[in-house]
């Protein structure tokens, strides 16, 4: 970890470097934090719910909220921690947010973490920043995770898995239900159908893969799409996007 080591500094920042698998387990922080891939993909788990970040979003967290951070290849996660809120409608960052990551604001990040940075720059970078945390009004490739057990042991085996093409009759069976009650467990537990959420699940399956540079057809035969135009299709249909498009802001 590093980190610019100012006393007088409203925004700390510390870098941490995470070979594939580092975790973070659960853990709160005194002050909000905003987490931040600057290199690779995170995932942070809050509660029920899983977000897998690129370099073009982050997490904003706030003060007390247990999360757990996880690096699923090489990473390097940078994180901001504020003892206040940005001003603009303060009122929604008392819940998780995902921000984006403009070139402008991972530029300005860079630029406060220079530990020879004078008090006076300092303070106008740091008000810069604040006006410049927007959350992104859509989550992106987020995949609630269900609350019943046998709901969540499925969820669990898919995201151990993502690739698996069991049908929902089958994995109903595998838990000893039947498959219209699990897509119905799915649909309650998580707003969104059986089918919609293995999507999202294979998407975030192939983020850290895309962020690396893989070549598409190997990326989408490892989470599970037969032909790159299947992968592409799904995850534009989710992000409104192309997977290039998605990283070509940090790109």
């Amino acid at each position: 970890m590093s980190g610019n080591g100012q006393s007088d500094a409203l925004v700390s920042i510390g870098t941490f470097f995470m070979p594939a698998g580092t975790r973070f387990t659960q853990h709160t922080h005194r002050t909000h934090q905003l987490a931040w891939a600057s290199r690779g993909t995170l995932t942070v788990d809050v509660a029920s719910r899983r977000w897998v970040l690129p370099t073009t979003r982050a997490l904003w967290i706030p003060s007390g909220v247990p999360h757990e951070v996880v690096s699923a290849g090489r990473t390097t996660m940078t994180s901001l921690y504020l003892p206040m809120s940005p001003p603009a409608d303060p009122g929604q960052w008392g819940m998780v947010r995902p921000t984006r990551v403009t070139p402008l604001l991972a530029e300005l990040i860079g630029y406060l973490d220079d530990p020879d940075l004078g008090p006076e720059c300092r303070a106008h970078g740091e008000a810069v920043l604040l006006d410049l945390l927007r959350p992104v009004t859509a989550t992106a490739l987020e995949a609630p995770l269900p609350t019943d057990p046998r709901a969540r042991q499925v969820a669990g085996e898919l995201l151990d898995d993502p690739a698996c093409a069991l049908a929902v009759e089958a994995w109903g069976r595998r838990v000893g239900t039947s498959g219209r009650t699990l897509a119905r467990l799915f649909l309650a537990d998580t707003g969104m159908s059986f089918g919609r959420w293995r999507t999202l699940v294979r998407l975030q399956a192939a983020l850290p893969a895309l962020a690396a540079g893989e070549p598409l057809h190997r990326v989408s035969r490892a989470v599970g799409y037969g032909t790159v135009s299947a992968f592409v299709a799904a995850f534009r249909r989710e992000t409104g996007t192309t997977p290039g498009a998605y990283f070509g802001a940090r790109r």
